[in-house]
């Protein structure tokens, strides 16, 4: 008889881990604010709403950008000067604006909210910027008489612009972090989902990049009203895609203000210098039920780690804060698990940097290898292809290797990894800083061929598509770095900072372009000293590229030293 009472609590317990089972254990809700069932909500069932936002942003983000100078200059009558300060203002302003998104959704609406209300700010701007180009569309050149637009022509239109820029920047660090939350870190197998999600989250962004190269044909040969009008019904249909889908997806609760979270650290640790850190660390505050300071980590907490010790001071109980039982300032005691979160944005810091110096390669793209290119043989029989529309190679390259790596290289690579994804994420990331190595050395072989030829000839008879490698090596390193780089900020970043670390991830391409402006101009003015053409001249044949991207290969092999030494000595988060 006792038998049988013992065997009753045993098959009631296995009973209820089957049931715990069938839902999320990531600490995500449903709408409804309950755990979500795994049957019901998340996975692949919930991505395809998410992807196709992602895809009509990217397609109206693009068809804007890719041909802005055109507009400002044969629309709005501004000169070359006025024109290209206002483009590149405008795309810095896209990367630092999602810094605002990261911390609205991080800290008080949440990944969906924030997404839903900038894409519903992105239509605006769309519409906004549709309207100058049809109903206030700026007067036409009377031969050599071109008209300033109104003041209320340049407001609408630089209206609109902005607000496209705001959106954007608020819509690009949740996306990507929204879609991963609908696998669940715990189960093993939507870990592996969740990592090929990435894969085509990126194939989607293409996509919608290689769409706009449409748009740029109808807002040349048809209109600029048509041409913006496209995009903008494409992102109303995400709108409305993106909130269908809402039954479907899982959410993870804001985590109050990430900055504040690590400025109470540092503030702690500073008003505690003189304490001393006990040797055994379980003694450091950690509040097992309810971090005050965060929705988040009451569900997740992290581990302690052993670098950085003068920070956990920060958790290290006085005698005062002892009587009263732990927890009375935030200022002046932090849980073991914000500590963490501060460690960790360390530890991410050198891995961080590492893309500063791939996203100044992958600018080369748009900038040298299109003079690389007006300086070859264009022509395809009697069309004379336009060199700027070479960048739709990057984009091919990436939708063919996407697939490539997700259903081909991955298997085979777990076969001798032993690891679910193939590699690591470190290792994919570092594969994809050797691509881009070789990818910029294939340029300098292309133009030192191309330089030897021009010596022996009058008439350049390479042809472009000699840039095609080029293309494809660093469109592959794309696919390594960059989409490695997203699952690193996710799976690395503290739960309550995802769309931060996101948003810093996007800061990279910022930043990488401001490195090659500066490369240039170094360049340029040391190699000019003794009074010569330089590097970079206006006539290609009298200049040396294949010097300059010489100089970024070396530059991306120290780089490269740096990151795997980096990566080796990096720690991973140890989530409780």
């Amino acid at each position: 008889m006792g038998s049988v009472e013992t065997e009753q609590p045993l098959l009631e317990q296995g009973s209820l881990q089957e049931e715990l089972k069938l839902y999320a254990e990531d600490g995500s809700i449903d709408i409804n604010g309950n755990p979500p069932l795994k049957h019901k909500t998340g996975n692949w069932k919930a991505c395809p709403f998410i992807l196709g936002n992602e895809c009509c942003e990217r397609l109206a983000y693009y068809g804007i950008a890719l041909n802005l100078i055109t507009y400002l200059t044969t629309e709005l009558h501004q000169g070359n000067v006025s024109a290209a300060r206002n483009v590149t203002t405008w795309q810095g302003t896209c990367y630092l604006t999602s810094l605002i998104g990261a911390f609205l959704a991080d800290a008080y609406w949440g990944r969906y909210w924030t997404i839903a209300s900038f894409s519903a700010i992105y239509f605006i701007g769309m519409s906004a910027l549709t309207l100058s180009a049809t109903v206030l569309k700026p007067a036409d050149c009377v031969g050599d008489f071109c008209p300033s637009p109104t003041a209320f022509q340049y407001l609408t239109f630089f209206l609109g612009l902005y607000l496209v820029a705001l959106a954007t920047g608020g819509i690009k660090p949740c996306v990507s972090s929204f879609g991963a939350d609908q696998f669940d870190d715990k189960d093993s197998s939507e870990r592996v989902r969740k990592s090929s999600f990435f894969n085509w989250f990126y194939f989607s962004i293409n996509i919608g990049a290689f769409g706009s190269f449409g748009l740029l044909l109808v807002q040349e040969n048809i209109g600029w009203g048509l041409g913006f009008g496209i995009p903008t019904v494409f992102m109303g249909l995400a709108i409305v895609s993106f909130l269908f889908g809402t039954p479907l997806y899982r959410f993870q609760k804001p985590g109050g203000s990430p900055m504040t979270r690590v400025c109470q650290v540092l503030v702690a640790a500073f008003r505690k210098m003189n304490l001393k850190v006990p040797e055994d660390t379980t003694l450091l505050y950690e509040n097992e039920t309810q971090d005050q300071n965060s929705k988040v980590a009451e569900i997740r907490k992290i581990g302690h780690s052993d670098d950085y010790m003068f920070l956990d001071k920060a958790s290290v109980l006085s005698a005062e804060e002892a009587k009263c039982g732990g927890f009375s300032d935030p200022w002046s005691l932090c849980t073991v698990t914000q500590v963490e979160e501060l460690k960790i944005l360390i530890r991410m810091f050198p891995i961080w940097a590492s893309g500063i110096v791939f996203s100044s390669l992958y600018a080369q793209i748009s900038t040298l290898f299109v003079q690389q290119g007006r300086a070859m043989n264009c022509k395809i029989g009697s069309f004379d292809l336009p060199p700027a529309t070479l960048g739709v190679f990057d984009c091919i390259t990436v939708l063919i290797w996407v697939p490539i790596y997700d259903q081909l290289i991955v298997p085979l690579a777990k076969r001798f990894t032993g690891i679910d994804k193939g590699f690591t994420v470190l290792q994919r990331m570092g594969i994809g800083l050797f691509l881009s190595i070789l990818g910029i050395a294939s340029a300098a072989i292309v133009e030192i061929v191309r330089l030897r030829q021009a010596e022996t000839k009058t008439v350049v008879s390479l042809t472009v598509f000699w840039q095609i490698p080029q293309f494809f090596i660093l469109g592959a390193a794309e696919v390594f770095y960059f989409i490695g780089q997203l699952e690193f900020f996710y799976d690395q970043s503290p739960d309550s900072m995802r769309s931060l670390c996101s948003a810093l991830g996007l800061l990279t391409f910022a930043f990488g372009s401001y490195l090659s402006s500066l490369i240039l101009t170094v360049v340029t003015y040391f190699t000019t000293l003794d009074g010569g053409d330089g590097w970079i001249t206006d006539d290609l044949n009298k200049g040396h590229f294949d010097y300059f991207f010489w100089l970024l290969a070396g530059l991306s092999i120290l780089n490269a030293a740096v990151y795997v030494f980096s990566a080796v000595n990096y720690k991973q988060k140890k989530v409780l």
